[in-house]
């Protein structure tokens, strides 16, 4: 995951809200969704926001919401509370439903407590981190999401080896490692890399292994 800064609601949403008061997400038009999910899009610069794979265009992803509208009703038009997820069966938005989400990608905690392996594996170092990766099918077991695994292994390598790494010996220099997750973090076009948090993982973990 990658933390994720929300800002205000689109003008739209605000509107309908002013002009229908006391109804819910539901009840919502197609396009009032869709500027949700554009603004929402932006924030997340074209990454979903739980396994940060690209979704390219809004078809490709859906509102998601962070706080189920079964646990809480009364937060379904709360745009703080809606991201975009990919569309992926058994994984992320499509895996949630409405289980309640201890850690959130609007937890800066996410990017710690969730650790990303070259293998393509992810592990949680925190209980509600661990049960977080289970009920988004996060992938820290092939046998849970070999897909997903193979897929962010694959083009993590890639980036990796973009920037002259190799993936397999990693690198020992500290100052060209803050280098490259600066530069991963900073979007191009306002979007970034698909699995950029999870190579920035990567390479924190190599700090970590130095010492740094």
């Amino acid at each position: 995951m990658r933390t994720i800064k929300k800002g205000s609601e689109p003008q739209a949403l605000n509107t309908w809200k002013r002009l229908h008061p006391q109804r819910s997400y539901s009840e919502l038009n197609s396009d009032v969704r869709q500027a949700i999910r554009q603004q929402a899009l932006d924030e997340q610069f074209y990454l979903c926001a739980y396994c940060c794979q690209r979704i390219s265009t809004i078809k490709d992803g859906h509102n998601e919401h962070l706080e189920a509208q079964r646990l809480n009703p009364q937060r379904t038009l709360d745009f703080t509370n809606i991201v975009v997820s990919c569309n992926t069966l058994n994984q992320c938005g499509k895996a949630h439903q409405s289980q309640a989400l201890p850690l959130t990608p609007l937890m800066a905690a996410c990017e710690t407590e969730l650790r990303f392996k070259i293998s393509g594996r992810v592990e949680g170092v925190s209980d509600r981190a661990c049960e977080t990766i289970r009920i988004l099918n996060l992938g820290d077991d092939e046998k849970n999401n070999r897909a997903l695994i193979e897929k962010r292994k694959q083009l993590s390598n890639a980036l990796l080896w973009a920037n002259s790494i190799d993936p397999h010996e990693g690198l020992e220099d500290e100052a060209l490692l803050m280098l490259l997750m600066a530069d991963l973090a900073q979007p191009q076009g306002g979007q970034l890399e698909a699995f950029a948090p999870v190579v920035i993982s990567i390479v924190r973990g190599w700090l970590q292994s130095l010492g740094c």
